[in-house]
């Protein structure tokens, strides 16, 4: 969730926020952005952020991968 925020603030809330300091946008239109962008956006982009999370965690961390991750000493390699 954390890399959705940001990347809403980045690519959605700044824009805005730059426009609206410049008066290009008013003060009303400007606020409807924000909102409709700051609610949209992450819903839309959910599911793909939240695979950019795993994946950062994964890189990160690949030990915790199922497939990487090692036997514990007392237990046998071999299954009966």
């Amino acid at each position: 969730m954390s890399l959705n925020y940001g990347i809403t603030l980045i690519f959605i809330l700044t824009p805005v926020a730059v426009l609206w300091y410049n008066n290009v946008l008013s003060d009303r239109v400007a606020s409807m952005l924000a909102l409709v962008g700051a609610v949209l956006f992450p819903a839309l982009f959910y599911r793909s952020s939240r695979s950019w999370w795993l994946m950062s965690y994964y890189f990160f961390l690949p030990q915790h991968l199922p497939a990487n991750r090692m036997a514990d000493p007392g237990e046998s390699s071999s299954k009966p």
